[in-house]
């Protein structure tokens, strides 16, 4: 499975990476939207995109990943 995620790696965008990050640090949809000045829905584009790219069913497969990938400390 790591070997998956790895090679995955190269595949989410700065973009998504920073969608990542934030949303390993608990954020809230909504907060990120403001953070980042996008709209909630293109935030909501991103979790899904991010998760089809990583083959991750939820959250805590999107913290897992930040956390190995060292965008995020434990």
């Amino acid at each position: 499975m790591a070997s998956e995620e790895s090679s995955r790696d190269d595949d989410l965008s700065p973009r998504q990476r920073e969608v990542v990050k934030l949303i390993a640090e608990d954020l809230t949809s909504k907060v990120i939207a403001s953070r980042m000045s996008l709209s909630v829905k293109t935030v909501l584009f991103h979790r899904q995109e991010i998760k089809r790219r990583l083959n991750v069913r939820g959250t805590a497969g999107i913290v897992r990943y930040a956390i190995r990938h060292g965008i995020i400390e434990p």
